[in-house]
């Protein structure tokens, strides 16, 4: 993949720092790193492993659970699966989509998108479920969807979740190429208010169409987000920074897009940072060469090595 970046990434000295501290120009185990179609990969450092959650990447009907994927290294991943499903969550049918992982609390939680509504008139929208463990079992908390209506153009899928230094927790999410901010409450399962009195503010950038996701490093903001089509070789992951979390995001320059001689449609990405460094990998999905289904996708990771 070529991947420019745009976090200037600190190299580790010899002295002082472990061996075991994971520092690759891309997985040595090769990509992708796990087997099977997955995509839309979000992730957390939980008791001292990296976790990766995706989308099962099938036909809608069929995307009715989430599995997740634990490594102590970056290069041997343990399967989790059927960590979320629909039958405990009584309103998500179908459609289960782009989960965003955090902890508070001792508690885990898991949001994601069900049911891909098109209207205001449909059910569905961005969940969230609740665990004692990062395995799970996911359980829902409302019954409901916490974010089931339009706002801004925005339709409800494709979430982040934040918590800046302060405390105050953020969800970024939106598809139909509109991007939303919301503050989250304490509990981590309701939808808080800005000082302004709105609860959701549109944040769009140029070019976005889907799948933001944001990123704090050294008093910035960055948030990635996905262009083009999904199932074409066009997608593509570009970025923006800021000095707050609700933007404005002016849009830089792509950060991530295909590579023809390795794999297409490479996008809709998270960052994977080494505990205690300033190393990060971009986490992503891309097609094989020669793939004939859109939903053959693969879960892949690169280190972001050049400063720029």
């Amino acid at each position: 993949m070529k991947v420019t970046t745009v976090i200037a990434t600190a190299l580790l000295s010899a002295a002082g720092q472990a061996a075991s501290v994971p520092d690759f120009t891309t997985n040595p185990a090769g990509n992708p790193f796990v087997e099977g179609w997955y995509a839309d990969p979000d992730n957390e450092f939980y008791n001292g492993e990296y976790w990766v959650y995706p989308t099962y990447s099938h036909e809608y009907d069929a995307q009715t659970f989430l599995d997740a994927f634990s490594s102590p290294d970056l290069i041997n991943w343990t399967k989790h699966p059927n960590i979320l499903n629909t039958t405990t969550f009584s309103w998500a049918k179908r459609a289960v989509w782009a989960p965003a992982p955090i902890a508070r609390n001792g508690k885990y939680y898991l949001y994601f998108a069900a049911n891909d509504i098109q209207t205001n008139d449909e059910y569905g929208g961005i969940g969230v479920g609740v665990a004692d463990r990062p395995e799970g079992p996911y359980l829902d908390p409302l019954g409901k969807p916490l974010i089931g209506q339009y706002y801004n153009g925005a339709q409800p899928i494709d979430q982040d979740v934040f918590i800046d230094d302060d405390g105050q927790a953020y969800i970024y999410y939106g598809g139909h190429g509109h991007a939303n901010v919301a503050r989250i409450n304490e509990d981590m399962i309701s939808v808080g208010t800005f000082p302004d009195g709105d609860q959701y503010k549109e944040i769009t950038p140029e070019n976005y169409v889907e799948g933001p996701q944001m990123f704090k490093r050294k008093g910035k903001y960055y948030l990635f987000w996905s262009e083009g089509g999904w199932t074409g070789p066009d997608y593509a992951v570009s970025y923006a920074i800021s000095d707050n979390p609700i933007g404005p995001f002016k849009r830089l320059d792509k950060i991530l897009q295909q590579d023809l001689a390795v794999a297409t449609g490479s996008g809709h990405n998270g960052v994977i940072t080494v505990p205690g460094t300033d190393i990060h990998y971009i986490v992503y999905h891309r097609h094989p060469l020669g793939a004939t289904d859109g939903n053959d996708r693969r879960l892949c990771y690169d280190h972001d090595f050049k400063d720029g």
